[in-house]
């Protein structure tokens, strides 16, 4: 399985394609996309995920999602978990929440 991209990352990739060439239509609408929802920086964004996967129940793809959503309430973390098979406590949330905090 391929390794989930950040929105940040591909608002980079897709600038720095602009330079060199025009991009197609569907690439114009991700670079659009990823400048409306791209909060923060690549490095930002790469310390988030690193902190995030040191949470023994976040794996690589949800820390990639919660990087790119910045969740701030606990129903928006719960939903970023509800296919998982990991049900979170009060404290393990709260942790997730301070950690996306501190990079808001």
């Amino acid at each position: 399985m391929p390794e989930p991209v950040p929105l940040a990352r591909v608002k980079e990739l897709l600038t720095e394609e602009t330079t060199r060439r025009t991009l197609p239509r569907e690439a114009m609408l991700a670079q659009q996309h990823a400048d409306a929802f791209a909060r923060l920086s690549t490095e930002e964004t790469n310390k988030l995920i690193a902190e995030l996967k040191g949470l023994p129940y976040v794996d690589t793809s949800l820390a990639v999602k919660i990087a790119d959503i910045l969740p701030q309430f606990p129903e928006e973390v719960r939903l970023l978990f509800s296919k998982e098979r990991v049900l979170l406590d009060e404290a393990q949330l709260t942790r997730l929440l301070e950690i996306v905090a501190q990079y808001r």
